[in-house]
């Protein structure tokens, strides 16, 4: 299991479906080649949900931190160019990480319905 950094994969917007027909759970990690992961499971407290869970959890705080730290950045008046790209980059991993979330929770809403 790896957690990518860089330019994000993209975000799966297609739901996967196991063998019985049930939505699969979008897992916030890809593969070694970056592909999406994908859990069928009926138990959300089983051990992979609760750890992918924990992770959502860790991404979330995560761009919330991302998120202060670039509106200090940008209230500054002289920013150099460095910075605004590295606050840049960041913002964009961590948009690209909650897009994730969004889109593995709300697949589940849906294979709720």
């Amino acid at each position: 299991m790896r957690r990518t950094r860089g330019p994000s994969p993209e975000v799966a917007t297609e739901m996967m479906f196991d063998g019985k027909g049930r939505a699969m759970r979008l897992l916030p990690w890809t593969n070694d080649f970056g592909a999406p992961c994908w859990l069928s499971t009926t138990n959300p407290d089983s051990r992979i949900s609760r750890m992918a869970d924990e992770l959502e959890a860790a991404m979330i705080a995560s761009a919330e931190e991302v998120l202060a730290e670039a509106k200090e950045l940008l209230a500054e008046s002289a920013v150099g160019e460095q910075e605004l790209r590295f606050a840049g980059t960041r913002l964009a991993e961590s948009l690209g990480d909650t897009l994730r979330i969004a889109a593995s929770r709300g697949g589940r809403l849906e294979g709720a319905g």
